[in-house]
């Protein structure tokens, strides 16, 4: 879902870790809904790809049943 969000605004993943201030690797775990990120990051990750409060939730109920 992230990565469908970030392809959509045209942004590489390379560009979204500078955006958000963590490894290209971070991001890409966190593209690919294998790591939760921390909350910053998390709050960063949201306003940049201008998430909905359901596109939250349905990012974290795919990380949970993705990371448990």
């Amino acid at each position: 879902m992230i990565q469908e969000k970030r392809k959509s605004l045209n942004l590489t993943q390379e560009e979204m870790s500078e955006r958000l201030g963590i490894s290209l690797r971070q991001y890409v775990r966190i593209d690919n809904e294998r790591a939760f990120p921390r909350r910053d990051i998390l709050k960063k990750l949201i306003n940049e790809l201008n998430l909905t409060d359901e596109e939250i939730g349905q990012y974290i109920k795919i990380l949970t049943q993705n990371i448990a």
